[in-house]
């Protein structure tokens, strides 16, 4: 696989439910990350004292976080609304020449910041509210 454009990994929300999706605009840094906890099972007839897992066991999660300037006044605003509600709505995450990544999530911290000679931009990150799917490319 070649090089990617960042500018294409993209976040799409599903604001009414509806099933369309929207590119999340002014994004301009965003990072999908995956998590599985562990479940340590070691116990004093471990081989060794070696630290044992359970395979299959534990819970696994996903992370959405991205920057940006409120471009849309449409995503601005159902972003806002989305998470003064602490609604879960579907969300995907479109990386280039692989595939995408759809599910809930809730949006967890939303902050705003700006210079004094620059603009307003905000942070986001979102976490997973339930399984995710994955559709390859």
């Amino acid at each position: 696989m070649a090089a990617q454009k960042g500018k294409d990994l993209l976040v799409k929300l599903d604001a009414g439910g509806t099933g369309t999706f929207s590119t999340v605009a002014g994004l301009r840094t965003r990072a999908l990350a995956f998590n599985a906890r562990s479940v340590d099972v070691t116990n004093a007839d471990s081989a060794g004292r070696w630290r044992e897992l359970l395979e299959g066991a534990g819970v696994r999660s996903a992370s959405i976080t991205g920057r940006g300037i409120f471009r849309d006044e449409a995503s601005d605003a159902a972003i806002r609304q989305i998470f003064f509600d602490g609604a879960i709505r579907n969300w995907q995450i479109v990386i280039p020449d692989f595939g995408t990544v759809a599910g809930a999530f809730q949006i967890t911290a939303l902050e705003f910041s700006g210079e004094h000679d620059g603009e307003v931009s905000f942070d986001m990150a979102l976490e997973s509210a339930g399984a995710l799917g994955f559709t390859a490319m």
